[in-house]
């Protein structure tokens, strides 16, 4: 059996119902993990995710949650933990933005964002942890950002959160490493999604950002499923702590 062989893993993806949490979905399910899809307005049925999944052979699940709602993100962690069928892979990927220059950033903004983009990551993380630390086995990824290492601009809620990622995931891995529990973030750079797409239709911005990548692209959704399957496999047993960078080589510039 290949060490990156998910047959029989369950995998929970938060923001599953597109982009970069559609693109890690599909990845995990063509290994062979079943899928619990999570957003907000996810589908009931025949969403875009779950017939990718479906499409790979494995099983989909629906789930509805808003990650601005603390008590909702808390029911939904009580719900997962406490299945019959452990989850086997974690992936944090849920997520939103609100872009506004600092001094004008709204705190209903700024609660927002670290709500759904680091509050709820903990919370929902903190209960199904609980149970693979119990098992002595598990795997969750993060995701991270760009802005997990710089500053940004317009974003400081954003940057703020995705810092905050960084240091739990090196936080996790170190109380959880020695349980079995793999805890990792992945670093997406800039990627053609929606939450990038006011960079995309700037046209300034959009020839600043290709003229730093070395790849001299925008980068695809499914230019992280590799790393997804990855680091939600035995081949990464050994990987703990680290977020690992996928921007076409932004940040070595």
């Amino acid at each position: 059996m290949s060490a990156f062989d998910l047959t029989g893993k369950l995998a929970v993806v938060t923001g599953a119902r597109r982009g970069i949490g559609r693109a890690m979905a599909r990845a995990l399910a063509e290994a062979g993990a079943d899928v619990i899809g999570v957003s907000a307005n996810l589908e009931e049925s025949g969403s875009d995710v779950e017939k990718d999944v479906r499409a790979a052979g494995r099983t989909f699940e629906a789930i509805r949650t808003d990650f601005g709602d603390p008590a909702a993100v808390r029911s939904l962690g009580e719900d997962l933990a406490g299945r019959t069928r452990p989850v086997d892979i974690l992936v944090n990927n849920a997520g939103t933005i609100r872009r506004a220059p600092a001094a004008e950033h709204t705190h209903a903004d700024w609660e927002l964002v670290l709500q759904v983009n680091l509050t709820a990551q903990f919370t929902l993380t903190r209960a199904i942890g609980k149970s693979m630390i119990a098992r002595g086995q598990g795997k969750v990824i993060f995701t991270a950002s760009l802005l997990s290492f710089q500053g940004g601009i317009t974003v400081p809620g954003y940057t703020a959160a995705k810092h905050g990622i960084t240091g739990l995931t090196k936080a996790l891995a170190n109380e959880w490493a020695p349980h079995g529990v793999n805890v990792n973030a992945i670093a997406p750079g800039y990627i053609a999604t929606d939450n990038t797409q006011a960079l995309q239709d700037d046209p300034a911005r959009s020839r600043a950002i290709l003229e730093r990548i070395p790849a001299g692209r925008w980068g695809t959704a499914d230019d992280l499923a590799g790393a997804t399957v990855f680091l939600a496999s035995d081949a990464a047993a050994y990987i703990h702590g680290t977020t690992l960078p996928i921007d076409g080589g932004w940040l070595g510039r």
